[in-house]
């Protein structure tokens, strides 16, 4: 049966972000995950989520300047000392929150850099995380996102995530699977994550189009989510997706036939 995350920077949004944790809790919701906790203080999140009896799923490495369009840091070669100094902030909240995985966004390839100065950044940086978030017990996620919605961000595939995997060459850097993203670019769902599950540790799910809620589009979850059980999918499921009315909890009538 799966088990669901509310991600807390999509869902709720009529209310302030500490309080969209007692809302996902009200509804059934066991984990929630989100883009940054970095805005409030460690101590001040874990205590959202004690009160709340909430576990912490997910989160992201600092993504640079996301109110100004940055969607990550990883591959940029001006950055590296950044990324570098934001791998010790991540540990630091993600111990505080008793947080299992974390996600490095790659962010948007630059105009004019060479693919081989982006590959080698995010390589580079990749190898330097990996084993300090192992140390940590944390495990190091990396994920492809679809040039649709956000056009020339640098991993948009799993096949490219695939390379950049082998080519660090850690065993502590898996694949975040969004579910929507992989539709928008490839296609081929379950075979997809069959072949890579023991690279896969996160997934997430939305629908296409609109990226709303399941049920919603084109992508039959009633077959997909099953799936993920048979293939011995144990983790949380991130639900990352715009209500397509607005109110989160009208809209979770697709969680009915798994709670």
């Amino acid at each position: 049966m799966p088990k669901f995350s509310a991600n807390l920077t999509f869902l709720y949004q009529e209310r302030g972000f500490l309080d969209r944790f007692a809302a996902a809790a009200a509804d059934g919701f066991p984990a929630v995950e989100y883009v940054s906790p970095y805005e409030h203080p460690p101590e001040v999140v874990a205590e959202t989520l004690a009160a709340n009896g909430l576990v912490q799923a997910l989160f992201n490495l600092p993504a640079g300047d996301w109110a100004g369009g940055e969607r990550g840091i990883g591959c940029l070669p001006d950055r590296v000392g950044e990324f570098r100094a934001s791998v010790d902030t991540a540990i630091r909240y993600g111990q505080a929150l008793g947080c299992p995985k974390i996600n490095c966004l790659a962010g948007f390839a630059p105009p004019g850099v060479d693919a081989e100065a982006l590959e080698a950044t995010l390589v580079g940086n990749l190898k330097y995380a990996a084993p300090r978030f192992a140390d940590a017990g944390i495990k190091l996620l990396l994920e492809p996102i679809n040039q649709r919605d956000m056009p020339g961000f640098y991993v948009s595939t799993t096949h490219h995530a695939e390379r950049l995997m082998a080519a660090v060459g850690s065993d502590n850097v898996y694949i975040q699977y969004d579910i929507y993203h992989t539709q928008v670019m490839q296609g081929d769902l379950i075979p997809t994550y069959a072949r890579l599950r023991d690279r896969i540790a996160h997934v997430q799910i939305a629908d296409n189009p609109g990226r709303n809620e399941p049920g919603t589009g084109e992508i039959n979850y009633g077959f997909v989510l099953p799936e993920l059980d048979r293939l011995g999918y144990d983790g949380f499921v991130g639900a990352e997706y715009k209500p397509k009315s607005g109110d989160t909890t009208a809209g979770l009538g697709w969680m009915a036939p798994y709670r």
